[in-house]
């Protein structure tokens, strides 16, 4: 099992000098996988973040957020090893072959070390930023995805469907990976999950709790096997919303998978019977536990470095 770190390309350290420092520190201690996300912007008006009509303030660690595939380009060329992800890039707002494009330009400038990690959306503000509707998305991706691979195929390039063409064409570069960058998906409904199983690479859960990821995981595996696909090709990368403090957390406010180094090894040393590929953390977090926040850059370092040493030892 893999360890990985989303970089601060928001949130309480977000800065260039930031994300390149913890690119490289990552790297140098041994973890195998830096992670962007995408978000279009920040709306003053409240969000639906249940899509129930229960709204509420977008949380401000979204308040300046770096875009992603760019952010990975330039730290490929500050790194030499370690894998370059997104988790995740909407694809409701790009054009298939446009996106093709730029992770094909990311796995060339990082020698082959792309993942691209991909979802529909949720935000009703960038949807309606983007000039789209939220009506076709499960469709929608699945097409957008082997327009995509196509465009990552062999030329000439050529595809038609509902939602997307791509007249015979000459698309180059192509990405360095022989068949294309893996693209991985996320998802909890029982239509992602069968939609990840039946056509990605891999799978991107969010932790909730561990018997919530066991399950997940365990549901995305049959799924997979009822598709007729082997789920232990399918590798698994698991994003972690929370904190890694420098001192424990109490158990009784603890997230599953956060608090201090020590809090974080025992619960991974849960995780290792799930077989997951890597498993990366991001400083999103509740802003209820803003108390346990790691103020400093330094001693965020430090907490990396420890828990490297505790998984690894």
């Amino acid at each position: 099992m893999e360890l990985g770190v989303a970089l601060p390309t928001s949130g309480h350290f977000v800065s260039r000098e930031a994300i390149v420092r913890v690119a490289q520190e990552a790297e140098r201690l041994g973890y195998k996988g830096l992670w962007t996300y995408e978000r279009l912007l920040y709306p003053l008006a409240e969000v639906d973040y249940v899509g129930k009509g229960k709204t509420a303030p977008l949380d401000r660690y979204y308040r300046i957020a770096f875009e992603p595939i760019e952010t990975l380009s330039y730290v490929a060329a500050k790194t030499e090893h370690i894998k370059l992800g997104t988790s995740i890039v909407n694809t409701p707002f790009h054009s298939p072959v446009v996106l093709a494009r730029r992770f094909a330009a990311l796995d060339q400038f990082s020698n082959g070390r792309a993942i691209a990690g991909l979802g529909q959306g949720w935000m009703e503000q960038e949807f309606i930023t983007s000039n789209v509707t939220r009506k076709y998305r499960g469709r929608g991706s699945e097409e957008f995805i082997a327009a995509m691979r196509a465009a990552w195929g062999p030329d000439p390039v050529q595809f038609k469907g509902e939602f997307y063409t791509i007249p015979p064409s000459l698309i180059d570069p192509k990405p360095i990976q022989k068949g294309g960058i893996p693209v991985i998906m996320g998802g909890f409904s029982t239509a992602a999950l069968k939609r990840a199983a039946r056509i990605a690479d891999g799978f991107n859960p969010l932790t909730t709790s561990f018997e919530g990821l066991e399950e997940v995981i365990r549901t995305f595996r049959s799924y997979a096997q009822e598709f007729g696909r082997d789920p232990s090709t399918l590798k698994i990368y698991v994003r972690v919303n929370g904190l890694i403090t420098t001192s424990p957390m109490p158990e009784n406010r603890r997230p599953f998978l956060g608090g201090s180094p020590d809090q974080i090894a025992r619960d991974l040393d849960r995780v290792r019977k799930l077989d997951v590929e890597q498993i990366f953390f991001s400083e999103m977090v509740d802003p209820d536990m803003d108390e346990y926040v790691t103020s400093n850059l330094d001693d965020y370092i430090d907490s990396l470095a420890r828990l490297q040493s505790l998984v690894h030892a």
